[in-house]
């Protein structure tokens, strides 16, 4: 194994470090007074803000089906590294399910730090997936590492201090290396998955969020925007599934070799 850092790994740990640095020493940032304030309150079937509750099976569902196939397929069919960030972000899916409905039942600051302690397991997962395909199976591999310790320090420095440039920084960092990594040519062989899919689905969920009230006034009182962020987001791991279905034959694609591939060129 290589032991010297290639120049994109080099850039990648330079901006974690950057994120890390900024995540501890810039101004904090005060969490939203009325983040709490959801605009779908009502109680159905007994349940406490039902739908923001119940649109959460779809996490849990797209968790247990990515864990199904992943668990069908042939050995080697995906690097090792791969298969267990796979494994992490599907059961980051299911944590998050879980860990979102007892927020929303009862919403308040130390529930909303457990529904973020399920969210930064699935990022972990996914971010670590995202650059053992794109970068080095080594770096996918450190970064899901990192960011499982990472991601709940956050979380709690959040409910503890009220300060969300940490998670902010984790959340939205998270998204612009999925951004910056989304064109380039896989690094080696392993999963090809649309990563503009998974971009699209979180910038429709974050804008049904923002829009959470405006959308439930507009429907009448049917649906909040909140609960269609929670239907939305869980599209994201749709790209990732599809991407394992082809290798329970056993398929994996070689490793590009054409030049203009190389340097993310069509």
């Amino acid at each position: 194994m290589r032991a010297s850092l290639s120049r994109i790994e080099f850039v990648l740990l330079a901006a974690c470090v950057a994120a890390l640095l900024a995540a501890w020493f810039a101004p904090p940032l005060q969490q939203q007074a009325h983040i709490h304030d959801f605009a779908d309150q009502r109680l159905l079937w007994g349940v406490p803000c039902a739908l923001d509750v119940l649109s959460n099976l779809p996490f849990a569902l797209a968790g247990l089906l990515g864990l199904r196939v992943l668990g069908r397929l042939p050995a080697g069919a995906v690097p090792p590294s791969q298969a267990w960030l796979g494994a992490l972000f599907f059961s980051g899916l299911i944590l998050t399910a879980a860990a979102s409905s007892w927020y929303h039942l009862r919403p308040d600051d130390a529930g909303l730090m457990v529904d973020r302690l399920g969210m930064a397991v699935a990022f972990a997962g996914l971010l670590g997936l995202l650059v053992a395909a794109q970068v080095s199976e080594r770096s996918g591999a450190a970064l899901g590492v990192a960011l499982l310790v990472a991601g709940p320090l956050a979380a709690w420095l959040c409910w503890r201090t009220g300060n969300v440039l940490p998670w902010a920084v984790l959340q939205f960092g998270g998204m612009a290396l999925v951004v910056a990594l989304a064109w380039r040519a896989p690094a080696g062989p392993g999963l090809r998955v649309q990563w503009g899919c998974v971009i699209a689905a979180y910038a429709v969920a974050k804008l049904m969020e923002v829009g959470d009230h405006t959308i439930f006034e507009a429907t009448g009182g049917w649906l909040s925007g909140h609960t269609l962020k929670h239907l939305v987001a869980a599209l994201a791991a749709w790209p990732v599934i599809a991407a394992l279905r082809p290798m329970q034959n056993g398929v994996r694609e070689p490793a590009p070799t054409s030049p203009a591939l190389h340097t993310g060129r069509a």
